[in-house]
């Protein structure tokens, strides 16, 4: 793990060239889905042991707080006040919902076009072609509208180091990784999905909301290097994969740079794993089917995601 700074924008830039040479999805409009075949689908589907379904989101948050500002909006619309009309007869209960869909909260889903860099979006395209007023014209997050289903492995980073969480600033390593899959007896490979704990769920359930925005763990931008290696489709964690204050002098969100732009990962950021990690322990095993169906939003830079662990 890595509390300082580790990177200046030269070599940060280095890293970035070499992913954009090295990894999978780097040259693909897919992005790394394509590491993703119906062989491995095939496969992950295997791993269902018990047949037990365990949800990966968090709840969505309605009220204000340090780490979000501006919470999703949700009200009953019908009936009127909230209240049946007299005399029965047939009535419909509604409602309105809306929300931001990045943010430091709620779970989400990062497409391909969120990340902008030197103005460009993944694949070296323009931003200003691939982005107008009304939405995205391309790789937003109706790439993905058929869903995400595959083999999901999951690294208990806190676990490793007898924690439960690691503090807001810290970096976990390749080498953090590469540990906790040899602890955990796991091996991380071709087309699976890496969901990666910090613990950050479970400190604010127990220590409160803080402004996520500067202070909270994540990746080491090294440490996407692994992830070429592996040739993994999908990146997940349950802080938003980037640890803040950055590690990389010059670049805020270095690891969102790495995975959407050059890598071509779509990111899932502020999963719950509390639920699924002691299913894991009970079981002894780290990995198992993962499903993922994000709302079909066709012009959107992300979208909210229920991702369900099937065991």
């Amino acid at each position: 793990m890595r509390t300082s700074d580790q990177l200046g924008e030269p070599g940060f830039r280095s890293l970035y060239r070499r992913l954009l040479s090295t990894a999978p999805g780097a040259a693909s409009p897919r992005g790394a889905l394509d590491t993703l075949t119906p062989d491995r689908v095939l496969a992950a589907v295997r791993e269902v042991r018990s047949g037990r379904t365990v949800s990966l989101a968090s709840p969505v948050n309605t009220v204000a707080a340090p780490d979000d500002p501006r919470p999703a909006e949700h009200r009953l619309t019908a009936p009127q006040g909230g209240v049946p009309a007299p005399g029965g007869g047939l009535e419909f209960a509604r409602d309105r919902f809306a929300m931001d869909v990045h943010g430091d909260v709620n779970t989400h889903l990062d497409a391909l076009c969120h990340v902008l860099y030197d103005d460009t979006v993944h694949g070296g395209l323009p931003a200003a072609d691939a982005l107008t007023p009304e939405g995205a014209r391309t790789l937003s997050a109706d790439l993905v509208h058929d869903g995400v289903v595959g083999r999901a492995v999951l690294l208990d980073i806190p676990g490793l180091h007898g924690r439960p969480w690691l503090e807001p600033g810290t970096s976990v390593t390749a080498e953090d990784l590469e540990a906790a899959e040899a602890r955990q007896g796991v091996r991380t490979g071709p087309g699976d999905l890496l969901l990666v704990r910090v613990g950050h769920r479970r400190r604010r359930e127990e220590l409160g909301p803080w402004d996520a925005s500067v202070a909270r763990a994540g990746l080491d931008p090294a440490a996407l290097e692994f992830l070429a290696e592996r040739r993994v489709a999908v990146l997940g964690g349950d802080g938003n994969n980037d640890t803040a204050p950055s590690p990389v002098r010059g670049v805020d969100f270095p690891v969102h740079v790495l995975a959407v732009h050059a890598m071509g990962l779509h990111l899932l950021d502020y999963l719950r794993l509390e639920e699924v990690l002691p299913v894991c322990v009970a079981q002894g095993r780290w990995s198992f089917l993962c499903v993922i169906a994000p709302l079909r939003l066709p012009a959107a830079t992300g979208a909210p995601v229920n991702p369900i662990a099937v065991l």
